[in-house]
């Protein structure tokens, strides 16, 4: 691990600090083609879901004259059931998913890594009740309370599903995170920041979690992973007000009425699962190439 007590003394050296740490990530992006090419293809499909509705016209009425069109150049996707362009409904479906699973990935690797790390520096009273509290939350099961929470909050808005789903997925984090904190607290550097009396708060948060950076991201992109995983189950089983178009209430639709039966409306039912499928392993890949950046052991190789 990294001494990251030195550097933290003078402006400059963290700004240096900071651009080295960008310098790794880049160099372990580009060295690592799986990883760039995740990185390429996360890029792409976040572009494509923000700034796509901003460059296509969103005139899309719905006309019963042009219901399953083929794909044409006019229609590059076909249509669907009203007639509507099915590839401007793809592009305005994208960005719920990803921002609500994003949020709700945020939040969980948020709580994991706050109590993880008061619970394995502090340890004692503290930690016993975190443990306690892990393992009366990982004996729920979590889409079961997803459901039930939905069911009872009808009109639930996508943060309150992202809030729902983070609020469950931080245990399993919370454990590994625990650990890491418990050993890293017995190097040199940290025995050096606490003689120094840097506090814990700066101890934890300056030279504890920096260290643990790779593992944490990694563990951020699974949490993506399941949450949009979880999010887009919930609207494939018809539990989600359908406020606005996504990949997942697309899918609903074509399981709903039987869409997969008809070979013309193959575009409409395919796309929006090879998105989901399509950004899940760019996120993975990329996971894995930062991980390989971060790493100092992974590094070295």
């Amino acid at each position: 691990m990294t001494d990251q007590s030195t550097d933290t003394r003078r402006p400059g050296a963290r700004r240096r600090g900071r651009a080295s740490a960008l310098g790794q990530i880049w160099t372990g992006l580009t060295r690592s083609p799986a990883g760039f090419a995740g990185s390429l293809l996360v890029l792409a499909i976040v572009l494509f879901s923000f700034l796509g509705p901003l460059l296509i016209d969103q005139d899309n009425p719905t006309d019963i004259t042009k219901i399953w069109l083929s794909p044409s150049s006019e229609h590059w996707l076909g249509t669907q059931y009203e007639g509507k362009d099915t590839f401007k409904i793809l592009v305005n479906s994208g960005s719920e998913p990803i921002w609500v699973g994003a949020l709700a990935a945020t939040m969980s690797v948020t709580i994991a890594v706050a109590l993880g790390s008061a619970a394995g520096y502090f340890r004692g009273r503290l930690d016993s009740i975190l443990l306690q509290l892990t393992d009366v939350t990982v004996t729920i099961p979590q889409f079961l309370l997803m459901l039930s929470v939905v069911a009872f909050f009808e009109n639930i808005p996508p943060w309150g599903i992202a809030m729902v789903v983070g609020s469950t997925m931080w245990a399993f984090l919370f454990r590994s995170i625990r650990a890491q904190v418990m050993s890293l607290k017995e190097r040199e550097f940290v025995e050096a920041a606490r003689l120094q009396n840097l506090g814990a708060p700066r101890i934890v948060f300056r030279e504890i979690l920096p260290n643990m950076a790779g593992f944490i991201f990694v563990n951020f992109v699974i949490a993506v992973n399941q949450a949009i995983y979880a999010i887009v189950g919930l609207y494939v089983l018809g539990l989600m007000p359908s406020r606005t178009p996504n990949w997942g209430l697309m899918i609903h639709i074509s399981w709903r009425d039987n869409f997969y039966l008809n070979p013309v409306a193959l575009p409409y039912v395919i796309t929006p699962l090879v998105m989901i499928v399509l950004f899940t392993i760019g996120l993975v890949t990329m996971g894995r190439g930062l991980d390989q950046a971060l790493n100092p052991r992974l590094r070295e190789r």
